[in-house]
C-alpha cells in the first residue's frame, strides 16, 4: 500500500536563490544522487527522498537555508534539473514544482509514460488523487502550493508536496512513498502526526468509511442545497491519537545554535576528516587543490551518501559543510563547494568505468566518522562558526549581500 513516509513543518521564508548558489546545487544533488545509486541502488534513493529528515539534511548540505520552507522548492528544482538530463543512465524522472509547475505534473507524466512504456495516465491520477487527501480528505490547515513527483522506470515512485498555513506563518511538508498501491482513500497513511492545530478532518481513517458512505448517499438523495442543513446537526468527536511517523519540527530562528547540532556527530566528522583525509585523499584521490576544509565538507557529504536515518535529526549540523545563502551559519565556501563538486564527479565517473578506489575513499570517511565520534574532541559550535567567518574569504565565501570581504573590512562595508 502507498504510505505516506514522514512530515516535516517548517518557518515560511522567502526570497530566492541565487543563480550562482542554483547551478551549484544542481551539479551537486545530481552526483550526491548518482552516488547514492552507485552503491544502494535506485529504490534506496527513492526512500531517502521520501524521509523528512534526510530530505531537509540533503538541502541544508546543498548550501539552502538549513531550517527553512525554502529547502522543498529549491532541492525539488535542483533534482529536476539535475536528474532528468540523466534520465537514461538512473531511470529516474522528476515532475511538478511550485505553482503553475505542480499543474503541470499530470503532462509531465505522460511523457514519462510515452518515453518508458509506463501508465502516465494512471500516474497522473495517483499525482492528483495525492494531492486531493492531503488537502481536502485530510484538512489540518495547510493548504497545498508545491507538488514534486520522482518516478523511476520500473513504476517506483516518491511524492514531496508542501502546503502553508498563512495564520501560522509555517509551511508543511508531506513525504510519500510507493510500496504496491491499492487505495489512496482507506488509510494509506502510517499516520498523520504535527503540532495541534485543533480538531482536524481525517476522511482516510478506515473508521470513517460510514461517514464517506454516508457523504455519497446524501450527495444522491439530497442534493447539495440540503446538504449545509444537515452538517449543522452533526458533532464529529476528535479522532484517538495515531502511532507516530518521522516528523520533523524547524525553529524559527535563522542562526545555527549549539542546540539545534548533535556536537558528538559533528566532531565524529571532523576528526574522521583529519585522520583520514590525509591518507584517502592526498595519496589516494590527488585531486588538485583538496585541502583540510574541502576533506571537512567531504566527510559530512559522506555521510548523506552513506548515514542510515536516524542519523539525519539536526540537518542544522549538514549547514556546517557549505554554509547557506543568507550567511547562517557562514557564507558558502565557492572554492570548497566547487572542490566537493570535482572530488564527487570524478569518483562517480571512475566508478561507472569500474573503478571504486575513490568512491569507497567517501565510504572509508564516513565509517571513520563513526568510530571517532565517540571519543573525538574539537571546538564548540560557536567557535566553529565563528572560525568559519573569520576565513570565510579564503575560501570565496559569497551570500546574497555578496562577496565576503576579509573581517577589518565587513564593518567599513556595513
Amino acid at each position: 500500500m502507498t504510505r505516506r513516509s514522514g512530515s516535516a513543518d517548517l518557518p515560511l521564508h522567502g526570497g530566492r536563490v541565487p543563480a550562482w548558489l542554483g547551478a551549484r546545487m544542481t551539479r551537486l544533488g545530481a552526483v550526491i544522487s548518482q552516488a547514492i545509486v552507485q552503491h544502494y541502488g535506485r529504490d534506496e534513493l527513492l526512500a531517502r527522498l521520501a524521509h523528512p529528515f534526510w530530505f531537509q539534511s540533503f538541502g541544508a548540505v546543498m548550501g539552502m537555508d538549513w531550517h527553512s520552507s525554502g529547502i522543498t522548492t529549491s532541492v525539488l528544482g535542483a533534482l529536476k534539473r539535475g536528474l532528468n538530463p540523466l534520465q537514461g543512465e538512473l531511470g529516474l524522472s522528476v515532475c511538478g514544482g511550485r505553482g503553475k509547475h505542480s499543474r503541470a505534473t499530470p503532462q509531465e507524466l505522460l511523457a514519462v509514460g510515452e518515453r518508458t512504456g509506463l501508465d502516465g495516465a494512471a500516474l497522473g491520477v495517483a499525482s492528483r488523487l495525492i494531492a486531493k487527501v492531503d488537502s481536502a480528505a485530510v484538512q489540518d490547515g495547510f493548504d497545498l502550493y508545491l507538488h514534486g513527483f520522482i518516478v523511476a522506470d520500473d513504476g517506483k515512485w516518491v511524492v514531496v508536496q508542501q502546503g502553508m498555513n498563512g495564520d501560522t506563518k509555517q509551511a508543511r511538508r508531506y513525504h510519500w512513498l510507493s510500496q504496491g498501491l491499492t487505495s489512496f482513500v482507506d488509510e494509506p497513511h502510517n499516520a498523520i502526526d504535527g503540532p495541534s492545530q485543533g480538531v482536524i478532518v481525517n476522511l482516510t481513517d478506515r473508521r470513517a468509511e460510514k461517514s464517506r458512505s454516508a457523504q455519497l448517499d446524501l450527495l444522491d438523495r439530497l442534493g447539495p442545497d440540503r446538504i449545509a442543513d444537515e452538517v449543522a446537526r452533526i458533532e464529529a468527536p476528535a479522532a484517538p491519537a495515531q502511532p507516530l511517523l518521522p516528523h520533523l519540527i524547524m525553529p524559527a530562528h535563522h542562526d545555527v545554535r549549539a542546540e539545534d547540532v548533535n556536537l558528538r556527530r559533528l566532531r565524529g566528522n571532523l576528526a574522521a576528516a583529519a585522520d583520514r583525509g590525509p591518507q584517502d585523499f592526498s595519496e589516494l584521490l590527488l585531486t588538485p587543490g583538496v585541502g583540510a576544509r574541502t576533506v571537512r565538507a567531504l566527510a559530512m557529504v559522506a555521510e548523506v551518501v552513506h548515514g542510515a536515518p536516524c542519523r539525519f535529526t539536526d540537518p542544522a549540523r549538514f549547514s556546517l559543510a557549505h554554509g547557506g545563502k543568507d550567511r547562517h551559519p557562514f557564507p558558502v565556501p565557492l572554492k570548497v563547494y566547487d572542490e566537493t563538486i570535482g572530488v564527487l564527479k570524478s569518483a562517480v565517473r571512475k566508478a561507472k568505468l569500474g573503478e571504486r578506489e575513490e568512491l569507497d575513499a567517501l565510504k572509508r570517511l564516513d565509517d571513520q566518522a563513526r568510530q571517532l565520534e565517540q571519543i573525538a574532541k574539537g571546538p564548540s559550535v560557536e567557535q566553529l562558526i565563528a572560525q568559519e567567518r573569520e576565513r570565510s574569504h579564503l575560501y570565496g565565501g559569497r551570500s546574497v549581500f555578496g562577496d565576503e570581504p576579509p573581517p577589518g573590512r565587513i564593518a567599513e562595508r556595513r
